[in-house]
């Protein structure tokens, strides 16, 4: 038999599942809001200061420990800049609908996508609301009809953020 090499990812156990099974749940006090998003909030500063822009940034990619801690999860589609980039030109556009900032449509990725991101989540937890109606029409206004035709099979949407 010969040498057989196998990775293996181990990860830590986050029995509270992730944020978005707790966004619509009235009984997740303020304090612990305040601890989550501040945790967030750290994170993805964390993150930052270490070049990497996150990309898909949404409550499923939130996982909660024990204590409610929060942790930044799912890296696939993340970016790691040099130490002077501020933002990449891509045509290859990924990430949830409904978190992605206007920018990104255009193809323009930066530390400011992840921002905008954040800024959904905080008021998704702030209201108990991820139902927006208008998530639909944002492709029609922010996405050119020419690069929704040639790019369609290589845009994910998350249909669970739909109505």
């Amino acid at each position: 038999m010969g040498d057989v090499r196998q990775r293996l990812l181990c990860f830590e156990y986050l029995p509270n599942r992730s944020l978005d099974k707790y966004i619509k749940d009235a009984s997740l006090e303020w304090r612990k809001c305040y601890k989550i998003i501040k945790g967030v909030c750290k994170g993805l500063h964390f993150l930052h200061k270490k070049n990497i822009v996150h990309s898909d940034l949404k409550p499923a990619n939130i996982l909660l420990d024990n204590d409610m801690v929060p942790k930044i999860a799912d890296f696939g589609i993340s970016r790691c800049f040099d130490g002077k980039q501020t933002h990449t030109v891509t045509a290859n556009i990924t990430g949830s609908m409904g978190y992605l900032a206007p920018e990104v449509f255009y193809g323009k990725i930066s530390f400011k996508s992840d921002i905008f991101s954040l800024g959904v989540i905080i008021i998704e937890i702030l209201t108990g609301n991820k139902d927006y109606p208008d998530v639909k029409d944002v492709r029609r206004v922010h996405f050119p009809r020419y690069r929704l035709d040639a790019h369609y099979s290589s845009f994910y949407f998350d249909h669970s953020l739909y109505l």
